[in-house]
């Protein structure tokens, strides 16, 4: 049986000429990039060279990047790093209620020591309103943090204009751009950001290794300490192997993003057309126009089911999907995203994330197209949520008795 992954949101397989790059920087090139002996200082140019791919993927400076263990320690020290700088400016930050948790749950870390969280909602489509950050912005408001692109809906949010109105109030701006970076392009200076946060295991690079961005000039705190490392901002000795595979991942997805972009727009759409048109009772979440959605994710919900039956059964005949954020895939409480646009709770729980990649393919959309038809008719069949099956009539939800 043939093995379909389409979790690519959750973690995407390493480019086999990621792994090529990587190889060398374990038994050959094995230096300490801070040592000043030609071994550490080959290691050392390594690591420049990568800092330079990464920033140039996203519009950057070489020195506007600092390497972390992945987007989640880049999402802590953007928001703790920053904070704990400037809490002299104030003590409110603002984020969003469909913030992946390595996000909500720093602010709310944040919130327990004294600092004020407002947490703003979203609209139906998962989008931060203009007037709702407008309303809640004050005058100690320090950081902003919103998602550039919600890892389970696909939703792009506005950043520009976010950010604009955000600086408008003197304060600075913060996006986790984890799931976009390397899958669309970005400009940083055209976004308005002050920090962004990337993972090269979303865009097939290793995993253990991110980046997070901070504009020149902006003081932000150390989050590791106990070294000089990345100009005395992130003590520990560089993953030299690692950081090689990221500037690998940003090289490669800097010359084909555009083309792979519009290639998994055409085919997710295939995929939304033909689960809408087959399954009844059925719903895409999020963004529903394709140009505001991030391409390759499709985000459903099906009634009078539960998702992990829908994964479990998909699994079975080698489909590999989610049912939402891979960090909170063993929670039995639903996604805080789909309540968060709306989504009462107990559709919530039927929820059905596909992600696609580099290996999709045509063929791929339409077995899945084939395939859960049936899955959803078998379970539904079975569902005491089910109306027909809820009917003390043979018939259906007709009785009257």
């Amino acid at each position: 049986m043939k093995t379909l992954y389409m979790d690519h949101s959750a973690t995407t397989p390493t480019d086999k000429a990621v792994v090529e790059a990587m190889l060398p920087y374990f038994t050959e090139i094995y230096g300490n990039a801070s040592s000043v002996h030609s071994v550490g200082q080959e290691a050392k140019r390594a690591l420049e060279q990568a800092r330079e791919q990464v920033a140039k993927l996203i519009g950057a400076s070489p020195s506007e990047i600092i390497f972390t263990s992945g987007g989640t320690e880049a999402d802590n020290q953007a928001i703790i790093g920053f904070l704990e700088k400037n809490s002299i400016k104030g003590k409110h930050l603002i984020t969003s209620a469909i913030e992946h948790h390595a996000v909500l749950d720093t602010c709310k870390y944040l919130e327990k020591k004294g600092y004020e969280l407002t947490i703003l909602p979203v609209n139906n489509e998962g989008y931060v309103e203009i007037d709702s950050l407008q309303a809640a912005l004050k005058p100690d408001t320090v950081l902003v943090s919103i998602m550039h692109a919600n890892n389970e809906i696909g939703t792009i949010q506005n950043i520009k204009q976010l950010a604009e109105i955000t600086h408008a109030n003197g304060s600075f701006f913060h996006t986790d751009a984890v799931q976009t970076v390397g899958k669309i392009p970005i400009d940083v200076q055209k976004l308005g950001v002050d920090m962004l946060s990337l993972s090269a295991h979303k865009f097939y690079g290793p995993k253990g290794i991110g980046a997070l961005y901070v504009k020149r000039g902006l003081r932000i705190g150390s989050f590791l300490h106990g070294g000089a490392q990345e100009r005395n901002r992130r003590a520990s000795t560089e993953n030299i192997p690692a950081i090689v595979g990221l500037g690998k991942a940003a090289e490669l997805a800097l010359h084909d993003q555009e083309k792979e972009a519009a290639r998994l727009l055409s085919l997710t759409e295939e995929l939304i057309s033909g689960i809408l048109a087959n399954v009844p009772e059925s719903r895409l979440t999020g963004e529903q126009k394709p140009a505001n959605r991030l391409p390759g994710l499709v985000s459903f919900c099906f009634d009078y089911v539960e998702g992990e039956s829908i994964l479990l059964m998909l699994d079975s005949f080698g489909i590999k999907g989610s049912s939402g954020s891979a960090c909170t895939s063993g929670s039995l409480e639903p996604s805080h995203v789909l309540l968060a646009i709306g989504i009462p709770i107990e559709v919530a729980h039927g929820s059905l994330r596909l992600s696609l990649g580099h290996s999709t393919t045509g063929d791929d959309v339409v077995n899945v197209v084939n395939v859960l038809p049936g899955i959803l008719k078998t379970l539904r069949s079975m569902s005491p949520l089910t109306p027909k099956n809820n009917c003390c009539c043979a018939d259906g939800p007709c009785c009257t008795r």
